[in-house]
């Protein structure tokens, strides 16, 4: 637990259920690994520069007209590398509350100010913001902040620059289009094989076009543009859900694996291995992630991914990065359900489950998903890709249905050839 000094002077305009407390403690209730437990003692007792700010806050939807500054006082700063958020709901919903906490670390609790950005899914279309300014003292950021955006899919990053400039082109989420759907992209961690200064290599099993390439420096874009690639190739017809689960699982997975070996664990590099934490979102519905955590030799923090599911009944969530909490029973719904990814916990109250290595997580509804069934479910609901340029084979009656079409690896290259999903 941090021993911090933090003060605060707070002023509102209207009554609102919201709790200011006096104490401020980030250890949220976390599922961790004797390793990552172990690096994260290593990090709490790990101190930097003092600094005092003053933050104002719009306390949105509830408060949006209400004014509210926040004076913080903290003794203490943590070390880690880029940061991600992601927000995945079963309703349109805004992430203001998850924001204000995030974006503290962008310069103003931690050392991530080379850079921000985040997307919004609405519709077929996006929203994006991208700042190569720290995020804590971003006027885009307030405008943010004070522009309660709903959605149902959402993706955010604040950098901290180990490969490319500060610079606006290096700054997360990424975006293309495929397949007529705009695919976005932010990552966490150091992929060392697409660094700047060598060959990007291909991955997947079916070659093709470089149709998608890196505009910046940075191995995350490189790594998006190299995924893009090889669905792109790989894909005739556009693939149901538990396909593409399947496409980018092995895509992951060749990305933490070097090229000379066989498997992730006889072919790292020990003294430069992948870390690799990224969110792709894939239309307003869906959001993949994935992480294969590290920590780089010397570093005090642990880079990996954690999740946690706001459904009913709801509770009070109390903010780990400045004293704000909201009692989201008090302004949520029964049909309401919201997922919030992050590289560390956002709030100190809630139950936090961190990512195991090598595991992909599909989100939709605001829950995660990672069994075929419940893959096979998001597709039937009609929850896959949506596209007006690529057709997409007729679905299945039934999710049992997907077991003989999905199929094991001795049966995949039949099961490819009948369906003519897969270039073979």
């Amino acid at each position: 637990m941090y021993k911090s000094i933090l003060t605060f002077q707070v002023a509102f305009s209207c009554v609102i259920p919201i709790a200011v407390v006096s104490s401020f403690s980030p250890g949220a209730t976390t599922q961790l690994t004797p390793n990552r437990q172990k690096l994260r003692n290593k990090e709490i007792n790990n101190k930097h520069n003092n600094f005092s700010t003053t933050y104002s806050c719009p306390f949105s939807p509830l408060t949006k007209n209400s004014s509210t500054v926040i004076k913080i006082t903290r003794t203490n700063t943590r070390l880690n590398m880029c940061q991600l958020l992601g927000m995945n709901c079963a309703t349109p919903t805004d992430f203001v509350f998850s924001f204000s906490g995030f974006r503290q670390r962008g310069g103003l609790t931690d050392k991530h100010s080379d850079g921000w950005g985040c997307i919004f899914y609405e519709g077929r279309g996006v929203r994006a913001f991208h700042d190569s300014s720290p995020a804590a003292e971003s006027p885009i950021a307030d405008l943010i902040s004070n522009y309660p955006i709903k959605t149902l899919n959402m993706l955010a990053h604040i950098r901290y620059a180990t490969t490319g400039a500060v610079a606006l082109e290096n700054v997360h989420p990424f975006q293309r289009e495929m397949w007529g759907i705009i695919f976005s992209f932010a990552h966490n961690g150091d992929v060392p094989k697409f660094g700047k200064d060598r060959m990007h290599p291909w991955i997947g099993d079916v070659c093709g076009e470089k149709t998608y390439n890196p505009v910046g420096d940075t191995d995350s874009e490189a790594v998006f543009c190299a995924i893009l690639n090889a669905l792109h190739a790989k894909f005739k017809t556009l693939p149901t859900m538990p396909v593409l689960y399947d496409a980018i699982a092995a895509l992951c997975k060749e990305i933490v694996t070097d090229t000379c070996g066989s498997t992730e664990e006889d072919s790292r590099n020990p003294d430069d291995p992948p870390i690799f934490n990224m969110l792709l979102g894939v239309g307003q519905h869906v959001q993949f992630a994935y992480s294969w955590p590290g920590a780089r030799p010397g570093s005090t923090c642990w880079n990996g991914l954690c999740y946690t599911v706001r459904k009913p009944p709801f509770a009070t969530a109390k903010l780990s990065d400045m004293d704000y909490s909201v009692d989201f029973n008090a302004v949520t719904t029964e049909s309401d359900c919201v997922a919030v990814i992050a590289t560390t916990p956002l709030t100190n109250n809630e139950q936090w489950v961190e990512f195991e290595r090598g595991e992909l997580v599909l989100f939709d509804n605001g829950l995660p998903h990672s069994a075929i069934d419940d893959i096979a479910r998001v597709e039937e609901k009609g929850h896959g890709l949506q596209s007006r340029v690529l057709q997409k084979l007729p679905l299945p009656k039934a999710a049992a249905d997907f077991h003989t079409w999905y199929g094991g690896a001795k049966n995949r290259r039949a099961i490819d050839d009948v369906s003519n999903n897969f270039v073979i």
